[in-house]
């Protein structure tokens, strides 16, 4: 699936309205987050905060949770956004996340529009490296 067969607008509206479910007292930042997978669904995730700060989940978490519990396979596409649709740019530590759940191919949309999860994280950390390491050892 290439980048011109996504839907963007409806990836956006998905994201936007799972970021009405956040759960954000302390940051007053709700986040949402949509995904479609090689199936053809659609999964989402929104931002839960904890009083602790470390412990929050972000939105991402939210959405590849959503995709396992669905068993809907990898994910060729997600967005992040804000309450009013705007694409918002994953955090490192999502960026990690989202290479695991759909490789190198996953594209992710952002305020620069959408870009390959590669461009995000560059020489990115994979399940290749750790076969790597297996056969050094």
């Amino acid at each position: 699936m290439g980048n011109k067969d996504i839907d963007w607008e409806m990836l956006r509206v998905a994201a936007k309205e799972a970021a009405k479910m956040a759960y954000a007292p302390y940051s007053n930042f709700p986040v949402g987050a949509a995904g479609l997978t090689e199936t053809g669904e659609i999964v989402t995730g929104c931002n839960v905060e904890n009083a602790s700060i470390g412990l929050t989940l972000c939105a991402e978490c939210g959405m590849v949770s959503d995709l396992h519990r669905k068993a809907a396979g990898k994910l060729v596409a997600a967005v992040a956004s804000n309450p009013e649709g705007e694409a918002l740019a994953p955090c490192g530590r999502c960026r990690q996340i989202l290479i695991e759940a759909g490789g190198r191919e996953l594209i992710v949309d952002g305020p620069g529009g959408p870009k390959s999860i590669v461009e995000l994280l560059a020489d990115p950390f994979t399940v290749e490296d750790l076969n790597e390491r297996d056969r050094t050892i």
